[in-house]
């Protein structure tokens, strides 16, 4: 059922009116706008900012990176909304798209119909990371540690009810621990937290995490990945630490607002599969451990299909609210 709205929604893409539909001969004449839900400095945001970087290229045109936070990434998916529907304004989001409907009552547009998927950009594998002086120096320990002082250690994840969150609490549910979850609107901001030592620990993916564990502020202890990470070899995952079949990582994707004309969604599509295999974005980015993606649409659909189903599970079961 799922999958024929979404097809659904890329076919409704194709039936624009006449005007958008001549205009699209010639697009794109004019810079296009990426409206990042997140904050700058972020996983999400460095991805996008790369591949954005090297679209431009086959594009021709600029890629404008808007960062747009607030509102668990409701002002964004507004902003996105309320722009012309012309191809020339996409949205950059994660998993908001997948637990707001959840998570938020009363929204004013439904995910499921309001946006089509256009392409993933890409996954980012997680990372619990400590502070310097934190006196775990495994998971086991750090496990050990959270039963002996239930309630006590902070760990921060971007932003309240996100993919960082949803691996926080399943992590909890399967240790058989109680943390106190302290939510960021981004990556860069738990990760600035950590380097002062405000919060005992972070769960962020492994690009926010680059800074404070290489100035030594902060120590990688497991990554949420089924695998370990080729630019953190010797950092074990959670899964081989005691918690088999745990994989939960962060992604970020590109999505337009329902009625945008299907030529710049599938042009944005194919520049973004060329971009994402692209030596310069994967030299940048191979070493903050993402995985680029670069989806067609309908498969970027498909996919969410599936992490929607894991998504709500995990947010039900652990009681995840925005409070």
């Amino acid at each position: 059922m799922k999958n024929k709205i979404h097809r659904r929604a890329l076919m409704g893409a194709a039936l624009a009116t006449p005007m958008l539909a001549y205009a699209q001969a010639d697009w794109p004449n004019r810079p296009i706008r990426f409206i990042v839900a997140f904050a700058a400095g972020g996983a999400a945001d460095t991805a996008a900012r790369s591949i954005a970087a090297d679209m431009q290229e086959s594009l021709g045109q600029s890629i404008i990176i808007e960062n747009r936070t607030g509102g668990n990434a409701t002002i964004a998916a507004n902003a996105t909304l309320q722009s012309p529907r012309d191809g020339y304004t996409f949205l950059v989001d994660a998993a908001n798209q997948l637990t707001n409907p959840v998570l938020m009552r009363d929204l004013p547009f439904d995910y499921l119909t309001a946006f089509v998927p256009v392409t993933q950009i890409s996954s980012f594998p997680q990372v619990i990371a400590v502070k310097q002086d934190f006196p775990a120096r495994t998971l086991a320990e750090f496990i050990a540690l959270a039963k002996a002082r239930p309630n006590t250690i902070s760990v921060g994840t971007p932003p309240a009810a996100g993919m960082a969150h949803l691996a926080l609490a399943a992590f909890e549910q399967q240790a058989g621990i109680h943390l106190v979850h302290a939510p960021y609107r981004g990556g860069a901001d738990a990760a600035r937290d950590i380097m002062a030592g405000s919060i005992d620990a972070v769960l962020i993916t492994t690009n926010s995490v680059r800074a404070p564990v290489m100035s030594g502020r902060a120590r990688n202890l497991a990554v949420t990945s089924a695998q370990r990470i080729p630019s953190l070899p010797d950092v074990p995952t959670i899964a081989e630490s005691g918690f088999p079949g745990y994989d939960i990582n962060d992604w970020n994707g590109v999505f337009a607002a329902t009625g945008t004309p299907t030529g710049p969604i599938m042009r944005i599509a194919a520049a973004a599969a060329v971009s994402a295999r692209s030596a310069a974005v994967r030299a940048r980015m191979d070493p903050a451990g993402a995985i680029m993606v670069g989806s067609a649409p309908e498969a970027f659909a498909n996919w969410l299909d599936g992490q929607r189903r894991i998504a709500v599970e995990v947010v039900r079961s652990a009681g995840i609210t925005l409070g």
